[in-house]
């Protein structure tokens, strides 16, 4: 599961790919994406130690973009913040759960590893860029109800 973390991650980057123009600082970035401003200065430093963001001090100053969106992964992101996506801890750090330890092969590793493979191509595949255009594409759709 995407934790509120990366999530709030993946919000800040959209308003700053939306920006890409300025430098943004965080209160800006908070309002805009109804994001607490403290838990936002903390991903904010995570991303940039993760190459994905940068910042300028002073004047003018604030967060932008290092990579453009065509290059920001959403798979390095989730990582950036939540650390592994994997479904199990098992195949995280790759030893054997107290549960499985009578069980060789283990069915659930074996699921989870497909799981796991399935869902990071995926998000390897999808960028900040796709994801931008993806909420265009929504946004132009209209909903009807009944």
């Amino acid at each position: 599961m995407i934790t509120k973390k990366a999530k709030y991650a993946l919000m800040a980057l959209e308003i700053l790919a939306r920006n890409q123009d300025n430098p943004m600082v965080i209160a800006d970035i908070a309002r805009l994406g109804h994001i607490p401003k403290k838990f936002l200065e903390l991903i904010l430093l995570e991303l940039k130690k993760s190459y994905i963001l940068d910042s300028k001090k002073g004047q003018g100053g604030g967060y932008f973009l290092r990579l453009s969106p065509q290059d920001i992964r959403i798979a390095e992101v989730i990582r950036a913040l939540s650390g592994s996506m994997a479904p199990v801890a098992c195949l995280q750090d790759g030893t054997v759960c107290e549960e499985c330890e009578h069980h060789t092969p283990c069915m659930i590793r074996s699921l989870m590893g497909d799981v796991y493979e399935a869902t990071n191509s995926v998000l390897m595949q999808e960028t900040l860029q796709l994801l931008l255009e993806r909420k265009n594409q929504m946004a132009g759709t209209e909903m009807f109800y009944i």
